[in-house]
């Protein structure tokens, strides 16, 4: 049985204090049994504080929305880290002692304790089980393994107390949940960063040891968030990691100084690293991904610049038919999409290890939908690929959007490549090989987690509908090189005025087969031969039943 007790600061000092009676309550819990100690979740409830506390060491820290008059969900407080190391204590502020979280709170072993189903979960797109989730960050292949993190929050469905989630897959398919990777510590919460394999150990962690960079934002009194650059090793494949005692590794003074994206570059024999700031790309050089030393920036007169640049990646890819490579710097931004919000573009051009030259000064975008952001690639993967997943939302309404227990998914992985088209090079997209390897025989009738590939006989249109009239229109002109989608009548648009939306896309030559990834949420519409992508996330009051193709033939796939 779990021991709760109450203490409060007199009415005269709060009111000292100038604060809420409520600000001046803490609740202390005493832990019995049990691995995970469940919070019960409102989450129209105001954030009180969750501290883990032996003796006068305060372990962690978390904003949690703990309920006050309902319950909407359970997130687990990992108790495991603190059990067998002496007496702990769990203390609730800012939380009213009549909440009614204090009398549904629950301590067991069951990892799924009070786990709903919820009918918008993806069916083959990777989610949490639990909790908020926006960026990928970190990701590598090793040993047969991808490994995947992100950006996350354990203690509720909305952004906050930043941690890297981390999950696993052999296929690019099914995905397993692991362990958090990265927990807030003294220098903050931790931000995006990126995860390399040190073939050789140049940064002293042996070889082979996977080092994960990261951002580490801490806010100030003074408002605002002070951003370091920080080091974790794992040596056990991924598994674990541990802190650098070094950290941070690089500072700057500027208020947007984050993401850092770490590679080995061959050509000049050094570690390159790629980090956001403000509305620029910074590149470094380093030969220990300790010790880096600044090399240039690129940014000024280029590209999109409506928002704060974000998640940069960069890598040198084959150009299709030809001998020719060349670099592409990806680069994030928010707000600034093509149809609002936080979006992904891109920059074709030559890096020698020291600057980035681009060879065309308009703006592209790597996706024409609203739901496809923060888009980074794997390090160390096979045969030479480049594989990126992207977040599939969008921060005009990401923590709006009608799921509740998990919020978000990343996208079908996508192999990148560039191809040339009347005399620019672009960005191509194709979904990886491993999606068609998904495919399972279907009874030829559209479901809710498939694959619908439509072969074009020219302009035509494509209708999914269901019995409650909800519907996506999407158009193919041909004469125009142009892709549409329309999601106003997709169904629940309501919780955002930015959400009821017709994208457009332009198509690079004429488009001869569509694949469309359907699953509960989300819809992705991309060209076979990657010249065009579009991702837009649906939320359909029951699932779309009927497809109508006019000039093209659909074959469906399910997808397990």
């Amino acid at each position: 049985m779990l021991v709760i007790a109450l203490s409060a600061l007199p009415m005269s000092d709060c009111k000292a204090q100038k604060t809420t009676p409520q600000a001046c309550e803490q609740t202390i819990i005493t832990p019995t049994t049990g691995r995970y100690l469940w919070l019960p979740i409102q989450e129209s409830a105001p954030e009180g504080k969750v501290l883990v506390i032996a003796g006068a060491k305060v372990l962690t820290e978390q904003n949690v929305r703990m309920a006050r008059e309902s319950v909407d969900y359970f997130v687990p407080l990992d108790l495991k880290p603190y059990q067998g190391k002496g007496v702990f204590k769990v203390c609730v502020q800012n939380v009213p002692a009549a909440s009614i979280c204090f009398s549904k709170v629950v301590q067991n072993d069951n990892v799924d304790y009070a786990l709903k189903e919820e009918k918008f979960r993806p069916a083959y797109h990777h989610a949490p089980k639990r909790g908020w989730m926006n960026d990928p960050n970190g990701m590598f292949y090793k040993d047969g393994t991808w490994h995947l993190f992100y950006q996350y929050n354990p203690y509720g469905s909305m952004w906050g107390n930043m941690h890297w989630g981390h999950a696993t897959s052999t296929d690019l398919v099914h995905w397993q949940q692991n362990e958090v990777a990265l927990e807030p510590d003294a220098w903050g919460t931790m931000f995006s960063g990126s995860g390399v394999v040190d073939h050789q150990g140049d940064a002293g962690f042996g070889k082979g040891a996977i080092i994960a960079m990261y951002t580490a934002s801490r806010p100030t009194p003074f408002g605002g968030d002070v951003q370091a650059q920080c080091l974790a090793f794992s040596t056990d494949g991924g598994q674990s990691f541990a802190k650098y005692e070094g950290n941070p590794v690089l500072t700057a003074e500027e208020k947007d100084f984050r993401d850092p994206k770490a590679f080995w570059n061959p050509e000049i024999q050094k570690w390159n690293l790629v980090l956001a700031v403000g509305q620029e790309m910074r590149f470094y050089s380093s030969s220990n991904l300790k010790d880096w030393t600044y090399e240039s920036s690129f940014g000024s007169g280029y590209g999109c610049h409506d928002g704060v640049w974000e998640c940069p990646d960069l890598m040198k890819l084959q150009v299709r038919g030809t001998d020719k490579q060349k670099w592409m710097l990806i680069c994030n931004i928010n707000p600034g999409g093509p149809f609002g919000g936080s979006a992904t573009q891109y920059f074709i051009g030559e890096f020698d290890g020291h600057r980035f030259t681009c060879e065309h000064q308009d703006t592209r975008w790597m996706d024409y939908g609203k739901d496809h952001y923060a888009t980074v690639t794997f390090d160390n993967a096979p045969d030479g690929r480049h594989i990126a997943l992207a977040w599939m939302s969008n921060w005009q309404y990401a923590n709006q959007v009608p799921t509740m227990q998990f919020r978000s998914a990343n996208s079908v992985p996508r192999d990148l490549d560039l191809f040339d088209y009347e005399g620019q090079t672009y960005c191509g997209v194709t979904p990886s090989k491993e999606m068609a390897s998904a495919r399972v025989k279907g009874n030829g009738k559209l479901s809710e987690a498939c694959e619908v590939v439509i072969d074009l006989k020219g302009t035509a249109t494509i209708t999914l509908s269901n019995t409650k009239g909800e519907q996506v229109v999407m158009n193919y002109d041909a004469k125009k090189k142009q892709f549409s989608m329309d999601r106003t009548k997709s169904g629940l648009t309501d919780f955002s005025d930015a959400f009821p939306v017709v994208t457009t896309a332009p198509v690079y030559g004429k488009m001869k087969q569509l694949r469309l990834f359907i699953d509960h949420c989300s819809i992705e519409a991309i060209d076979a031969e990657g010249r065009m992508a579009m991702t837009n996330l649906v939320f359909p009051n029951e699932p779309y039943s009927s497809i109508k193709v006019q000039g093209g033939k659909a074959t469906i796939y399910n997808i397990k």
